[in-house]
């Protein structure tokens, strides 16, 4: 298996012995030894990735890269945080996936009104197995815990991915802007519950449907 490392905080290092990792389309900044890239679509693997892409937009370019050595990547000089994975799945919005080790499966699922709100589509990249993965952020993200005592908002904005057994409801009509008096238009929060983290980040994306 690969092994991921930062050079810093805005570069990720993949050592490789001859195995492979899926990486974002275009950030590879250097490399050493012998690598061999293709590129491929992201979202899905097969003919069931493809329609799912199709139907829901949600589109990521991605390349595999297979040898012996390290590659560096980086992305518009954007934080990277590394997530690990047991078995378990990651949420993550596709403009924020950086790498993933070859082994875990990609794919696509639906999330409800949330996506509206943040314009990136009314579905989400999944990431599942067992490995590593890489996200980016606009800033230093913070992984925030939820329990079944403490839920947690997030600005659609801000928000990166999650993983854990949690549940997210899509809120309208409220957000943290409200509270000071600098909201407008409709406004909205995506609710979380049950037991795992969620990843945010400290600057907010565009999104559609109100000032959030």
């Amino acid at each position: 298996m690969a092994t991921f490392r930062l050079q810093g905080s805005k570069v990720l290092a993949v050592e490789m012995t001859g195995d492979a990792v899926r990486a974002k389309n275009g950030s590879m900044v250097a490399y050493d030894g012998q690598m061999a890239f293709k590129k491929m679509s992201g979202g899905g693997e097969g003919i069931r990735g493809m329609v799912t892409r199709r139907l829901t937009g949600e589109q990521m370019t991605m390349m595999e890269v297979k040898g012996q050595g390290t590659c560096y990547f980086a992305d518009r000089a954007s934080e990277i945080n590394l997530v690990r994975l047991h078995g378990d799945k990651l949420y993550v919005e596709s403009s924020n996936l950086l790498c993933t080790d070859g082994g875990l499966r990609t794919g696509t699922t639906f999330t409800g009104l949330r996506g509206g709100a943040s314009g990136n589509g009314l579905f989400t990249t999944t990431v599942e197995g067992t490995g590593q993965a890489a996200i980016m952020s606009d800033g230093t993200a913070v992984a925030l815990r939820v329990t079944p005592q403490y839920p947690l908002s997030v600005d659609p904005g801000a928000y990166i991915a999650h993983q854990g057994d949690l549940r997210q409801d899509f809120q309208s009509g409220v957000t943290f802007r409200t509270f000071l008096g600098e909201g407008g238009g409709e406004a909205f929060q995506i609710r979380f519950e049950g037991d795992g983290l969620v990843y945010v980040q400290p600057s907010e994306r565009n999104t559609v449907g109100g000032d959030v």
